[in-house]
């Protein structure tokens, strides 16, 4: 028997709020239903005549659907009190609790951010949970919210492999493909994976979101995954409600664009009903975890109560078409099912909704007692952990030497026992001896497998430790750093390059957006370690412009908790990778090696033939900490502060300087650009009589901006000084680069000034 819809809201309705309209409904519905029941089903019998669903099943998902509306309906009532800061809700795809009850509380979710009903179903896989508390004080922003520690409204839960999303529209597809591709791969390199090896990744998001750049770079990833017959596992939930905040979809977009899309194998499910609807389901999900291959649900949803609770629907929608969708609300379908099937009778149904009610505003009222995030120092503590001693012990633990040995084919040739190497080179043995350290270490990206990168930087490794650790991607930045974070959710150490600073542009948000802010957003449960190789920087002969000789660094330094190291020298490049990897083995951190293209073949110094700036391998057992900088000289009449390429260059120029003023010289290598280590700073600086601050960056927002401020928030503000720094443009092609950027005579040109000062 289907459903009797209730009549359309009267004309005195139509100023009522549209949530207590879909509340009344329910009840109204519940009371006028006058069908004949059947008789009531056993609890493993099917709840309604050629239902996959049993009885049993679908009691508990109907009222996880029932956990998920009153979630929504107490938000939308204890905002206007202050006691609850999230209203974005779930109404209307409530039907996503088929694919949590599908599905294993060990298969990894990226979730929508509607999806309460797959939540409050999930919450049924382990014993002794509690779906409504938990999310009651997600919702008030308690301290004591067990996902985010009260940082954001996030569906989460560590125990329950809901990794927490931010609000970025699609940008967690990336991410969830890479982690389905990272469970075939732990087992490829006899990793050991924290989850079953035949689990899947899941992944729902909006049919708006389905058009966004960064979900159709999954998509097609996905495709060209399975084009290559590699398994990927990824069941994509498009949760179809028809329409993105205002902006309709058009009718059929999504099952015309996606069901005959190659590599993709698509499903469709009816997510208003849970009897017709969950047989689908589960097809879906046993399709993706028998084939391996990237699997599309197409699950129709509804959309009722507005896109957040200050959406008044009223103000752009005609009140026929409001109350047209208001009557495909899945709960009145499901209380249909319930009363038909005999299953429940009326009081039983509005008894239930009742208690539910009255559970999630009890819990909304603990929740607001709870204690809040009240200091800056809770605020900020997952951010970015550090543990120096224990850093400090893995950057310099040796214990793998046979192994390293091996690697590089005997004693003899271990790169600390050979002549001094240019910086290129250094980076190379480096990376050999940490994937000698780090059997779970990855490296991929564009051109570094067979090539060896584009500067031959990764050349060798390939055939050292073989396809399944290091592999070429397709080309896709915003992938690149999906297949990072999937990997990382899996246990193991990714190292992927981007091939060009300017490249990282294209995909920033993965990093700003995604994997620097899942420990902020986890409260530390969840991290996902990395350390991105990426080259970059000016002074490129011969080749460059505006993609290859960019120095826009400004994009590095705004991403919290990020960790940016930039080497200038062999040696330094090789311990502050030991350092970097050892902060995502013990702290999970985040970070980017900054690698200077125009230095990696760089050997000599001051002229032609001197070798001044080749330098030998550290041997294991010496790393670099964390913010520590490298001084040249120790003068005091004029300390040049810079990095990367402008290293070199101040040495140059110091020479200069010491000539024609007579004057002692300090060069302050930084080594490590995010976090400015403030103190050392000061600290070099203290003595100066004279400060020039060296930025080969753009003039706004660079490295040189930090470390003036830092300067001067130290007491040394009144210390005459001098900033070299780029200029504000985009890099031209050939010559006409070096106008743009820094050099030896424009660092000795400040000195002069300093000089007449």
């Amino acid at each position: 028997m289907a459903a009797t819809l209730p009549n359309p809201i009267p004309a005195r309705m139509k100023g009522v709020n549209r949530a207590e309209i879909c509340d009344v409904n329910f009840v109204e519905f519940v009371k006028a239903w006058d069908g004949r029941p059947d008789a009531r089903p056993a609890p493993d019998e099917a709840v309604l005549e050629g239902s996959a669903l049993d009885a049993r099943s679908f009691r508990e998902l109907f009222e996880s659907q029932l956990i998920s509306r009153h979630l929504d309906l107490m938000a939308r009532v204890l905002r206007v009190q202050n006691k609850v800061f999230y209203t974005i809700g779930s109404s209307g795809h409530e039907g996503n609790a088929m694919v949590a009850r599908a599905t294993r509380h060990t298969d990894p979710a990226f979730l929508h951010y509607r999806s309460g009903g797959f939540m409050a179903e999930r919450f049924r896989k382990l014993p002794g949970m509690d779906p409504i508390m938990d999310s009651a004080l997600s919702f008030a922003a308690s301290k004591d919210d067990p996902a985010s520690g009260g940082r954001h409204k996030v569906w989460g839960s560590k125990p329950l492999w809901v990794l927490p999303q931010t609000s970025t529209i699609a940008s967690h597809l990336p991410k969830a493909l890479g982690t389905a591709i990272a469970i075939e791969t732990g087992r490829r390199i006899d990793h050991a994976l924290p989850i079953p090896d035949d689990s899947i990744a899941i992944c729902s998001f909006g049919d708006a979101s389905s058009n966004h750049a960064t979900a159709q770079t999954a998509f097609n990833a996905a495709a060209w995954t399975a084009y290559q017959k590699l398994p990927a596992p990824v069941l994509f939930v498009c949760e179809d409600n028809g329409i993105g905040i205002s902006v309709k979809t058009p009718t059929g977009w999504v099952a015309n664009r996606f069901q005959h899309m190659p590599g993709l194998d698509y499903f469709f499910a009816d997510g208003l009903d849970l009897a017709t609807g969950y047989g689908d389901v589960q097809r879906a999900v046993e399709h993706c975890r028998r084939t391996r291959r990237p699997t599309f649900l197409h699950l129709k949803t509804t959309r009722i109560m507005g896109h957040a609770g200050t959406d008044f629907e009223i103000e752009w929608r005609s009140i026929e078409e409001l109350c047209a969708v208001e009557a495909t609300d899945p709960l009145l379908r499901s209380a249909a099912i319930a009363l038909e099937s005999g299953l429940m009778s009326k009081d039983d149904v509005l008894d239930l909704y009742e208690a539910t009610r009255r559970k999630c505003f009890a819990a909304a009222e603990e929740a607001d007692r709870r204690p809040k995030l009240e200091a800056l120092d809770d605020v900020i503590a997952p951010l970015a952990p550090y543990t120096p001693a224990a850093v400090k012990a893995e950057a310099e633990r040796t214990d793998y030497v046979e192994r390293r040995t091996e690697v590089f084919g005997g004693e003899a040739k271990l790169p600390e026992n050979q002549p001094p190497r240019h910086l290129a080179i250094q980076i190379n043995n480096a990376l050999h001896d940490l994937f000698a350290k780090y059997p779970e270490t990855l490296l991929f990206g564009e051109d570094v497998a067979q090539k060896g990168g584009v500067y031959t930087v990764t050349k060798g490794l390939y055939k050292a430790f073989g396809p399944r650790r290091v592999f070429n991607t397709l080309l896709d930045e915003t992938m690149i750093f999906g297949l990072a974070q999937g990997f990382a959710n899996m246990g193991m150490l990714p190292v992927p390059e981007i091939q060009y600073l300017a490249y990282f542009h294209n995909a920033g948000d993965q990093i700003r957006g995604e994997a620097s802010s899942l420990q902020f957003f986890s409260n530390d449960q969840y991290r996902n370690p990395m350390v991105v190789r990426m080259a970059g920087l000016g002074y490129q002969r011969g080749f460059g412009g505006h993609f290859h000789n960019d120095n826009s660094i400004a994009a590095l330094r705004d991403i919290p908790g990020l960790v940016v190291g930039c080497p200038s020298r062999g040696d330094d490049a090789a311990t502050m990778l030991r350092t970097l990897m050892a902060l995502a083995k013990v702290d999970g951190r985040v970070s980017i090696f900054l690698e200077p293209i125009a230095l990696y073949m760089t050997k000599d110094l001051y002229e032609a033939g001197d070798g001044q700036w080749l330098t030998t391998f550290p041997a294991p057992g010496e790393a670099m900490t964390l913010g520590e900088g490298r001084t040249y000289g120790d003068g005091d009449d004029v300390v040049i502060i810079s990095y990367g390429n402008g290293v070199p260059m101040s040495l140059r120029a110091a020479r200069r300087i010491e000539q024609a003023h007579g004057w002692k010289t300090k060069v302050v290598d930084l080594r490590w650009l995010v976090p400015l280590n403030d103190a050392y700073i000061v600290e070099q600086a203290k003595n100066a009589k004279r400060i020039i601050v060296v930025d080969e960056g753009r003039r706004s927002a660079g490295v040189g901006e930090g470390v003036i401020t830092a300067l001067t928030e130290g007491g040394l503000g009144a210390t005459p000084l001098q900033r070299v720094v780029g200029t504000d443009t985009y890099t031209p092609l050939a010559g006409a680069a070096f106008l743009v950027i820094p050099g030896d005579d424009d660092i000795v040109a400040a000195a002069d000034v300093l000089a007449k000062g």
